[in-house]
């Protein structure tokens, strides 16, 4: 099983730069396979990865995710290409639609029918990465402009076709849709025993464009600490999965809240949402069972945590994403290399 990190402004401001170009250098070296540079309303998902591209030489960068409606298709196309270039082909696109409250708060732009655009949105940048002429006629997106001066172009960057591209994807019809259309999927609210919430759209979608699920590389993020207070463990926890199922999106649109409901968790979540959405967050806290959060997370001792990597693995995910974990980059580092021998230890042989 292959490991990859998180890096991004879900993760750091960018206060402490040299930190960060430490930690993916470290990871660079541990043979971590891809940093993964997320964006919200912070730092964008690729000027660091531009940075990083010089600074390390084996190690992947991916986006993880650069927002659609933050940019145009064209001028995606013209990023992937560009990284690729500047990083001797280690770049991987991850693309996401995110949630409408950054889209319609941040960016301004609409949140309607998100899967049609993320559709029309892959297939332009699919043929500009191919190096064709942007020539397309959707609901969402027409290239060129029609009634305008606008002749169809395309890019004068070497082609990559080949380039990876990896949606961030939740619901039934964009699962479906990442195994038609992707060659990965960057996951989320992952519970191994109940991988079939995922793993069945995206099948689905594979095989009804005629491929397997095999053609799409699965990941999923993983917190992971190692404790033996495992009460302890828990209860440093259930804050953060408390806001993903309370605050992350809308009290109407939360696709996290939406997916763990799907794993069997309705009432829970459902619950959560209401406390969280209504202010009290000491209550919705509580109200997250420990067994949400270790079947979750990696959380727990040596022996628990190397179950659930197992766990993992044997529901088909073929990368976990680490967060960086500790005060210091010196703890992060040392926790990262833990990390990476539990898992290359928890999935050898």
């Amino acid at each position: 099983m292959r490991t990859a990190i998180s890096v991004g402004s879900a993760y750091h401001d960018g206060e402490n730069w040299g930190d960060v170009v430490a930690y993916v250098q470290a990871a660079d070296r541990l043979g971590v396979d891809t940093a993964w540079s997320a964006e919200a309303w912070g730092m964008d998902a690729v000027t660091s990865l531009a940075h990083l591209a010089g600074v390390t030489e084996r190690i992947r960068l991916g986006s993880g995710i650069m927002q659609i409606s933050a940019r145009t298709p064209a001028a995606t196309v013209a990023t992937a290409l560009s990284m690729a270039q500047i990083s001797g082909d280690r770049f991987t696109l991850g693309l996401g639609v995110s949630g409408p409250q950054v889209v319609e708060g941040f960016h301004g732009e609409a949140f309607a029918k998100p899967l049609g655009r993320l559709r029309e949105y892959v297939e332009i940048v699919q043929m500009g990465l191919a190096g064709e002429r942007l020539v397309y006629e959707g609901e969402h997106y027409v290239l060129p402009r029609t009634g305008g001066e606008g002749k169809a172009l395309k890019s004068s960057i070497r082609p990559r076709p080949d380039l990876p591209i990896h949606l961030a994807t939740l619901g039934p019809k964009s699962l479906e849709l990442t195994g038609e259309l992707a060659d990965g999927w960057v996951g989320t609210s992952f519970i191994p025993e109940h991988a079939d919430v995922f793993l069945d759209s995206i099948r689905s979608g594979a095989e009804q464009a005629g491929r397997t699920l095999s053609d799409v590389a699965l990941q999923t993020n993983a917190l992971m600490i190692v404790s033996e207070d495992v009460d302890a463990v828990i209860a440093k926890t259930k804050p953060g999965m408390a806001f993903t199922l309370g605050g992350m999106g809308s009290a109407t649109t939360n696709f996290y809240n939406a997916a763990y409901s799907r794993a069997g968790y309705a009432d829970v979540c459902a619950e959560v949402q209401r406390l969280w959405v209504a202010g009290d967050k000491p209550a919705a806290v509580a109200a997250v069972p420990d067994e949400l959060v270790l079947a979750t997370y990696l959380i727990g001792t040596e022996e628990m945590v190397r179950d659930r990597i197992r766990a993992y693995a044997a529901a088909g995910v073929d990368c976990l994403r680490l967060a960086p974990q500790g005060r210091t980059v010196d703890e992060q580092i040392s926790h990262l290399e833990m990390a990476v021998g539990l898992v290359d230890d928890a999935t050898s042989g």
